[in-house]
C-alpha cells in the first residue's frame, strides 16, 4: 500500500500541507517515494512539564512540532530517521496514561496518546515502518540510544549526590549520558559522546568515572522507564534552561 501510495497525487499533495504548515523555517519534507502514514497530537514529557506536540509519521521519518494553530501552523519542526528509533511501551500509572518511550542515539523521550486505541495505532505503525526500513536496507536496529531525561519536577534533590536541594540559586542540571537530574557540582565534567554532539556534553561525575574507564557498558540509561510518576507542576525559575538542550522542552 505504501509504494501505491508513494507518486499519488493525494500523498503528495497531504505532505505539501505538512510542508506549508511549518513554513520557511522548516526542512522541505517531499521526496520521491516519502509516504505520510499518519498524523496527531501527542503528549511529550518535556523536562519540566508535558506539553502537546503535533507529530507526523512518515514511511521513513517521524516529524514534530509546536502547536502555534492546530491544523494550520506550527514551528521548531523536528526530523528523526525511523531507521534510528525503537519504542518501548510504558505502564500506565496514576494521570500518565497510554504512553511509549521512543528512543534514538541522539535523543529519546517519552510520549501520550489520548486512548489506548491510538497508542496501539501508533506503536504499530511506527514498528511496520521501522521494520520494513531495515528490510530493505539490510542495516540491523539500533542498540545504543540516549538516555531519556528524568523531569525536574521528579527530583527535589541531586539524585546523584542525595544532599543538594534544588532552589532558585541551585538549579537542576540533566546528566546528558544517564538523564538524571543533577546538582551543578556534580555535574562539573563534559566529555564527548559522539551520538548527541560534536562537542563535549556535560555529565554526571558517576558517569564521567566510567567513561573515562573505558567501563561504556554499566554507564547506560538506568531509568528508560521511569516516568510512571503523577504528573506534576515545576517552577520554572528552578529549571536551568540554558542547559536544556531544547529550550522548548
Amino acid at each position: 500500500m505504501v509504494d501505491r501510495l508513494a507518486n499519488s497525487e493525494a500523498n503528495t499533495r497531504r505532505i505539501n500541507i505538512v510542508e506549508n504548515c511549518f513554513g520557511a523555517a522548516g526542512q522541505p519534507l517531499t521526496i520521491p517515494g516519502r509516504v505520510l502514514i499518519g498524523e496527531g497530537v501527542l503528549t511529550k514529557l518535556c523536562r519540566k512539564k508535558p506539553k502537546a506536540r503535533q507529530f507526523f509519521l512518515f514511511n521513513d521519518i517521524l516529524v514534530y512540532g509546536n502547536i502555534v494553530i492546530q491544523k494550520k501552523k506550527y514551528n521548531k519542526q523536528h526530523i528523526i530517521p525511523l531507521e534510528n528509533v525503537t519504542i518501548d511501551s510504558i505502564k500506565d500509572e496514576g494521570d500518565l496514561r497510554n504512553g511509549w518511550l521512543i528512543k534514538t542515539p541522539t535523543k529519546s523521550f517519552a510520549v501520550y496518546a489520548a486512548t489506548a486505541t491510538e497508542k496501539s495505532e501508533w506503536m504499530n505503525h511506527i514498528n511496520k515502518c521501522v521494520t520494513d526500513l531495515l528490510s530493505k536496507s539490510g542495516k540491523t536496529p539500533s542498540n545504543e540510544h540516549a538516555a531519556v531525561w528524568v523531569p525536574d519536577s521528579e527530583a527535589t534533590v541531586c539524585m546523584r549526590c542525595q544532599k543538594a536541594k534544588f532552589t532558585p540559586v541551585n538549579r537542576r542540571h540533566h546528566c546528558r549520558k544517564c538523564g538524571f537530574v543533577v546538582c551543578g557540582p556534580c555535574s562539573e565534567k563534559r566529555f564527548l559522546l559522539p551520538s548527541q554532539s560534536s562537542k563535549p556534553v556535560r555529565i554526571c561525575d558517576f558517569c564521567y568515572d566510567l567513561l573515562s574507564a573505558g567501563d561504556m557498558a554499566t554507564c547506560q540509561p538506568t531509568r528508560s522507564d521511569s516516568y510512571s510518576q503523577s504528573l506534576k507542576s515545576t517552577l520554572n525559575d528552578v529549571s536551568d534552561d540554558d542547559d536544556d538542550d531544547d529550550s522548548s522542552d
